[in-house]
């Protein structure tokens, strides 16, 4: 399981080119921060921000971040899931 400060790589990062990695080597690459509960619904989010960019913070529901790649849509995706930890 990921936990926070964990590295991990979003399945888009496989559509780069090297071109595109060598000119941003971090993109589609975050840090886990951490989990929080959302005041209203206590739905579980999971806090990250990219590698890249301008230095924003994500919350994304836990259910979607760890959730399988949509094969309909990502057909040539070989990552099983949306985020997976970077080696």
């Amino acid at each position: 399981m990921l936990k926070a400060g964990d590295i991990v790589r979003h399945f888009k990062r496989e559509t780069l080119s090297a071109a595109q990695l060598e000119n941003e080597p971090n993109m589609y690459l975050y840090e886990i921060m951490g989990e929080a509960e959302h005041t209203e619904s206590g739905e579980t989010l999971i806090i990250y921000k990219p590698l890249y960019g301008e230095g924003r913070i994500f919350a994304r529901p836990k259910e979607m971040f760890f959730s399988e790649v949509d094969r309909e849509k990502y057909p040539n995706i070989k990552q099983k899931m949306r985020f997976e930890k970077e080696n």
